[in-house]
């Protein structure tokens, strides 16, 4: 089937970045044609890049104005629309669909959540005026809802592996033999600078590798002095494509994430993480946080519980990081189940038979 997917980027990279891996994943492990009409075309671009050309060759990426050709080819309609978290789609794109032969299938990608409320929305109807088809569809945890944006998995000795890309390979060469590793992707709100002094007074070498930009954006220069203990170092990694960023994950002791899309990776890591979920003013994100975790812990110990709790609300280091040990083995059980429970492929593969 051919496929459009229309992205409009809100959030720098976490839209550009599902969209991609959506993409990717349809046309490359399931056969279909995909278009990508992005309003931001160099950042998704930066994310595509570095991936297999033969991989990359499968998906076009255009321009967001690139769709209004459609209007006046109404014959290359596709079988399938997604609209990605909401966006509305153009209205001289709509207008080609309108006298298109054959009508699309308009989905409304939404976010992906872990509350219980979204069983009951998934891939309901929205009646439109213009009578062409569209559904909700909900990314979940659960079984009954969009599944997960899995692909590619990472196998098992991936993991461990020690082949570093070209782009990370000036920051490997800094890393302390003794430190543990700790990535950091977050929004500009993190306490970071009191977490990294909490850190600090532990007796134990901390690397610290902030992701591309972060230094600038959280005020943590490191042109510039900064009053933080010997034992940490902090490095600054270049802007790397999602391959590369999963393999950073890979081989991290810890992870803090934020978004959706590298939220899914650090889980699929296996390894400890902080999601610094995107902050809401009514406070929904909170909400969200909280379903995520009573699905995140429902097998764990309550002592554990409690610790993981108070890391993923920002709870300072030294008072949980004494459980690392036992969080990293939940990490990789938690793993193994999200594996067990997407068997059927996950969010693509889900999304091929509802459209089917």
């Amino acid at each position: 089937m051919r496929w459009d997917i229309f992205c409009q980027i809100v959030d720098n990279y976490g839209d550009a970045g599902i969209c991609w891996r959506l993409a990717r994943s349809l046309s490359s492990i399931h056969g279909q044609e995909v278009r990508i009409f992005c309003d931001d075309l160099p950042t998704l671009n930066l994310l595509a890049s570095g991936v297999d050309p033969a991989i990359k060759a499968r998906v076009e990426l255009l321009p967001w104005e690139a769709s209004y050709a459609n209007a006046r080819h109404p014959v290359q309609a596709p079988d399938v629309v997604i609209e990605a978290f909401g966006c509305d789609l153009p209205e001289r794109y709509l207008a080609g669909l309108f006298i298109a032969a054959e009508k699309p299938i308009i989905i409304n990608l939404e976010y992906l959540s872990a509350e219980p409320w979204i069983m009951e929305f998934h891939g309901k109807p929205s009646p439109q005026s213009h009578g062409i088809p569209k559904y909700f569809y909900f990314p979940g945890f659960q079984d009954e809802v969009g599944g997960l944006l899995l692909d590619p998995i990472p196998l098992a000795g991936e993991l461990t592996a020690q082949n570093i890309p070209e782009d990370l390979k000036s920051a490997w060469s800094m890393l302390r033999p003794n430190a543990k590793r700790v990535s950091i992707f977050c929004y500009p709100g993190a306490p970071l600078k009191k977490w990294l002094d909490d850190l600090g007074a532990l007796d134990e070498n901390f690397d610290i590798l902030l992701a591309h930009g972060h230094a600038e954006l959280l005020d943590l220069a490191l042109d510039k002095p900064i009053s933080l203990p010997e034992n940490i170092q902090l490095l600054s990694i270049p802007f790397v494509s999602q391959d590369e960023y999963d393999w950073v994950l890979s081989q991290c002791d810890f992870n803090i994430v934020r978004g959706e899309d590298s939220f899914i990776r650090a889980q699929l890591a296996g390894k400890p993480f902080i999601w610094h979920i995107y902050p809401q003013e009514d406070r929904a994100h909170e909400v969200k946080l909280a379903a995520f975790l009573d699905l995140y812990l429902e097998n764990t110990s309550q002592e554990l519980r409690l610790k993981i709790i108070a890391a993923m609300t920002w709870d300072m280091p030294s008072n949980w990081i004494d459980s690392l040990d036992a969080w990293s083995g939940h990490a990789l059980a938690w793993r193994s189940h999200l594996l067990e429970k997407q068997h059927d492929g996950g969010l693509a593969a889900r999304l091929l038979r509802f459209v089917g």
